[in-house]
């Protein structure tokens, strides 16, 4: 942390000199330098009102002989907003899968928890489309690592494509996926599955490897808005994804390359799979 005690003014952002902090006598120094290392260490864990708290000691032990102290202390709330980013930076890497970039399980965890805590006071529906790439194995065996390492970063960057409002893609484990749909309708939230699953399906893949075909299959759960009743509480967010995962298993075993999705008790498959036969569902309990 820049130390309080420069000697020489900076420049501020309209170019002119900016505030001058003088040298504090050799008592205030050791103080001073104590309320730095402090609100170093409260800033590095996100706590910023107690970090901006000992940085403002310190600014008042500096002035504290000064008739005319300036009114804004710009170098401290520069100190601050610096550290702030900072850690937000930091917060935003822990929350991301460092090879797709989507965010990770324990983003995923947090913010399920998150909504199911907001839904108990919204008429808003939640939406988990669980999805894994059919056959993966067989990609890394046939075309090596590297190449399906690339498969799972592009795989992505597709289901990410015209997700709504608050929507977004988490990497659950190996080559399995959640979309998560907060805000829609189940129609809707078919349809947005579907269109994930095809633009997966269409995709030029040979253009990274001659040979190359990349299908998904997609378990959609859907729960409808729950206004907190104590008669009906809120779906944790283990049992939905356990519903998804369900649903999955019955797209993989209904032919996979498909959605599958429960509609008034009965569990479909969307799109051009519809058309299937022997859809093999598996039970949950609980659902």
């Amino acid at each position: 942390m820049t130390a309080l005690r420069p000697e020489v003014a900076e420049s501020g952002s309209d170019g002119q000199p900016g505030t001058v902090l003088p040298a504090a006598d050799s008592e205030g120094t050791g103080l001073v330098q104590l309320h730095e290392s402090i609100a170093a260490l409260l800033a590095s864990r996100g706590q910023w009102r107690q970090a901006y708290q000992h940085l403002r000691s310190a600014f008042d032990l500096v002035y504290a002989d000064q008739d005319d102290p300036p009114r804004v202390p710009e170098q401290l709330r520069r100190e601050v907003d610096r550290l702030r980013r900072e850690h937000a930076e930091a917060r935003e890497q822990s929350l991301r899968d460092s090879l797709t970039d989507s965010y990770n399980r324990r983003y995923l965890d947090e913010r399920l928890l998150d909504m199911v805590a907001e839904r108990g006071s919204t008429a808003a529906g939640l939406a988990i489309a669980l999805i894994d790439l059919d056959w993966f194995k067989q990609v890394n065996d046939t075309f090596g690592h590297l190449l399906g390492d690339r498969v799972l970063q592009r795989v992505v960057e597709l289901l990410q494509e015209e997700l709504p409002e608050g929507g977004f893609c988490a990497r659950y484990g190996g080559e399995e996926f959640v979309l998560v749909l907060p805000g829609v309708e189940p129609a809707p939230a078919v349809e947005i599955a579907e269109a994930a699953r095809l633009r997966v399906e269409r995709h030029a893949w040979a253009s990274l490897a001659p040979g190359l075909r990349v299908t998904v299959s997609i378990g959609l759960a859907y729960e409808p808005p729950a206004p907190g009743s104590p008669t009906r509480p809120p779906v944790a967010p283990e049992q939905q994804l356990l519903h998804a995962d369900s649903l999955l298993y019955t797209a993989k075993q209904s032919g996979r390359n498909a959605v599958a999705y429960r509609e008034n008790g009965r569990v479909l498959l969307a799109g051009a799979a519809s058309g299937r036969r022997g859809i093999a569902e598996s039970r949950v309990v609980g659902y």
